[in-house]
């Protein structure tokens, strides 16, 4: 996935109201940037980072910059959650992640007033994919998710094991969204009702796979070698 727009450096002075974000361009101008991250952003909120935002020229946006990246202790974290779901689009329909190739949609209504991040027929049979990006690490090396409690990440596990419990196929997708991670484990101490809920959709016959990023300023795709099955 490449940005449309080159994305220009600048520094974070503040995230506030989830959706917000206070940065310093270049030139010294303080701007307000949009923060596409409904989450806590743990550790990659700190005033000073380095950051990168996405201008645009739309009349119709309030905001004229987007947060998609931060840069902390050498790594690269895309903040932009939107991303991960069109890197894994990308990455589907170019049949880059085994055992997942077929007819992919996106969007598909299921369950109780859900929508699956998609769906790929495949011999005729169904596997529904849950996408969720992950930003959080606390310890040098491991991957967490949640990073704040998720109630909507829990429902979304228990309609995975229902389309199981109807004879699909269902899988868990964690896109590790940060380049200094080889590990990943859900973070039971911030979310443990969610921790649960992966359990017991485990026990159902949910399918939970980690894949990584590759990323920079100009692009961020899947990176093909670090596809792991859990």
């Amino acid at each position: 996935m490449r940005f449309q727009t080159e994305l220009v450096p600048a520094t974070l002075i503040r995230r506030y109201k989830r959706f917000l974000a206070d940065i310093r361009l270049p030139d010294g101008r303080e701007v307000t940037a949009h923060c596409p991250n409904p989450g806590s952003m743990m550790g990659l909120a700190d005033e000073g980072l380095r950051v990168w935002v996405e201008p645009n020229d739309d009349p119709k946006k309030k905001l004229k910059y987007g947060l998609r990246l931060v840069e902390v202790a050498g790594a690269t974290v895309v903040v932009d959650t939107g991303i991960a779901n069109r890197v894994i689009k990308e990455a589907l329909e170019a049949g880059d992640i085994a055992g997942l190739e077929g007819d992919v949609r996106a969007e598909v209504k299921y369950g109780e007033n859900s929508r699956a991040d998609f769906l790929i027929t495949q011999n005729g049979g169904k596997i529904w994919v849950e996408v969720k990006s992950v930003t959080l690490s606390r310890e040098i090396g491991l991957a967490e998710f949640p990073d704040s409690k998720t109630a909507r990440g829990a429902k979304h596990l228990g309609e995975l094991s229902a389309r199981v419990g109807e004879g699909d196929r269902a899988v868990m997708l964690y896109l590790v969204s940060r380049t200094d991670c080889d590990r990943f484990h859900p973070a039971a101490d911030i979310d443990p009702i969610y921790a649960a809920a992966e359990q017991a959709a485990r026990a159902a016959g949910v399918e939970v796979m980690v894949c990584h990023i590759q990323a920079s300023p100009q692009a961020i795709t899947l990176d093909p070698t670090r596809i792991c099955i859990m």
